[in-house]
């Protein structure tokens, strides 16, 4: 299987293929594919960055003497 890489935009519901790898996919017609796609989500990383600050920040108050109340 040959795997190309690249990134591009979604523009009308199309994804966008650069002419450097255009070239690469001059093939027979009805070649099937398969296609993965990975999508940037800032507002998912901006929650899981919160929860991790929230959470370093309520252990700064937790001391060792704190241990007695584990269970």
């Amino acid at each position: 299987m040959q795997t190309l890489e690249f990134e591009s935009k979604i523009i009308d519901n199309k994804i966008l293929i650069p002419n450097s790898v255009q070239s690469e996919l001059i093939i027979e017609n009805d070649k099937m594919v398969r296609v993965v796609v990975f999508m940037d989500n800032p507002e998912v990383d901006d929650e899981k960055i919160y929860r991790q600050m929230k959470k370093e920040q309520f252990l700064k108050g937790y001391a060792d003497s704190d241990a007695i109340y584990d269970l």
